[in-house]
């Protein structure tokens, strides 16, 4: 899993969904900067890819859509029996605005929480400085020394085959 796997909250319940968000922008976008109430500290939290390929294998979309599935009872049924969600949200640029590509959203819930806090996570690192310092030149406009410092992100391998069946 790529460094900049961010996550926000710490609940892990039944109910309660634990959100992976892979994109360092969209995290930013998110917390505002790591300045929005509840939401001053960015955790980078680096998964092992066999945990994050089970989470994307046994996933369904957080959103009915017609199209992917027959009917909305059928997406019901799948939600109350999957462990993790996928949603799709625009990616963002440095100064938080939309982009024309979407990137992945992956909650967690029961089993998949729960191996996620005790079996997954290989490390866990406060990236809330380098947002800080991030923000600081977007701020200052010096968008090129802002966009070296980004961690380095890249389109997962496995993608296109783990998630063929949860594209709307």
């Amino acid at each position: 899993m790529p460094e900049a796997a961010c996550q926000q909250g710490p609940k892990v319940c039944e109910r309660s969904l634990t959100w992976i968000k892979p994109s360092f922008l969209w995290m930013m976008y998110r917390c505002g900067w790591a300045a929005k109430a509840g939401q001053e500290t960015v955790l980078a939290v680096e998964i092992g890819r066999e945990g994050f390929e089970w989470a994307l294998r046994h996933a369904c979309l957080s959103s009915y859509q017609p199209g992917v599935h027959p009917d909305r009872a059928t997406w019901q049924r799948e939600v109350k029996r999957s462990p993790t969600r996928v949603q799709w949200d625009p990616e963002r640029d440095l100064r938080l605005q939309p982009l024309p590509y979407r990137s992945l959203q992956l909650g967690l819930a029961g089993e998949a929480a729960r191996r996620y806090a005790d079996e997954w996570t290989v490390t866990i690192r406060d990236v809330t400085p380098l947002a800080h310092e991030i923000h600081g030149l977007v701020r200052d406009g010096d968008l090129d020394a802002a966009r070296r410092l980004l961690p380095r992100e890249q389109p997962y391998p496995a993608a296109e085959e783990l998630l063929s069946n949860l594209r709307p």
